[in-house]
């Protein structure tokens, strides 16, 4: 029996841990043929260790270190994916991070740098990855599959504000692309995660990987901000972008957000749980 995927050339950016190695390794087990990229080969190497462990054979994966935030980067990732599987049918722009001010500062201090650099992965990265990969999308019909974050949605987030900015822009965008590029058969949506066990939270923070552990099991407990009783595991993540990637479940569905969050939008208690910063 076919497998949903059977087929499809999928790109999945950010694939070099989290949410996105899930979703490489489901799409793969799937069918896919998938083109996994990221910018840290350690890591990558561990995306390609769970292809094999999975029994992925080497003809169906494709392992490319880049920058998505540049041009030589995208082009990269295109060509080598071309060039190995002849088309691209499904693009989950995964890439993604709330980063780190240079000065440590927090709110509305925040400066400028730190907002161009947010925006340049989270929003013009997807714009520019799209527009390079629509022609080969039109030819197949394709799906694209945008990572957004609960934090686009309509609440305040005053610790590190470019980052729900740029995701708020990112569903903007996907809204508006839904509609442009619809009429050539390509179906653009948008996943929102909410708290989920990634590498992201030591990224954001700094802090340990037992710190985040700490931070996600007490989310995890306090049902004011995860009612469901545990944070999110990227394979949560995978399935719903899964979902909105495979045309015989999604079909008619355009321009939406689904929202993988445990019912954390549904309390909006989750701001109280986290410290105030603390300036040295």
């Amino acid at each position: 029996m076919p497998k949903r995927f059977s087929k499809k050339v999928a790109i999945i950016t950010g694939s070099s841990f989290g949410i996105g190695r899930e979703t490489a390794l489901l799409f793969a087990k799937e069918g896919a043929k998938v083109t996994v990229t990221g910018r840290n080969e350690e890591r990558l190497e561990g995306t390609k260790k769970a292809l094999i462990d999975a029994g992925i054979p080497e003809s169906n994966y494709l392992i490319v270190p880049a920058d998505i935030t540049t041009s030589a980067g995208q082009d990269s990732l295109i060509s080598e994916t071309l060039n190995k599987f002849g088309k691209i049918n499904i693009l989950v722009n995964n890439a993604g991070a709330s980063l780190p001010d240079a000065q440590k500062k927090f709110g509305i201090d925040q400066g400028v740098d730190t907002y161009e650099k947010v925006m340049k992965l989270n929003v013009q990265s997807v714009i520019e990855m799209t527009q390079k990969v629509r022609p080969h999308l039109a030819k197949s019909k394709g799906d694209i599959v945008n990572v957004s974050s609960i934090v686009a949605l309509n609440f305040g987030w005053a610790r590190t504000p470019y980052y729900p900015l740029a995701k708020a822009a990112l569903d903007q965008y996907t809204r508006s692309a839904a509609i442009d590029l619809i009429a050539e058969g390509i179906r653009v949506n948008t996943v929102n995660p909410g708290i989920v066990q990634t590498g992201f939270h030591e990224s954001a923070t700094g802090t340990s990987s037992d710190v985040s552990q700490k931070f996600y099991d007490d989310m995890g407990s306090n049902s004011h901000a995860i009612p469901v009783g545990f944070s999110g595991r990227p394979t949560h993540i995978a399935k719903a972008i899964a979902f909105l990637a495979d045309r015989d479940s999604s079909e008619y569905i355009i321009g939406q957000n689904i929202i993988a969050d445990g019912g954390t939008s549904l309390v909006l208690g989750l701001h109280a749980q986290f410290p105030k910063p603390t300036v040295n």
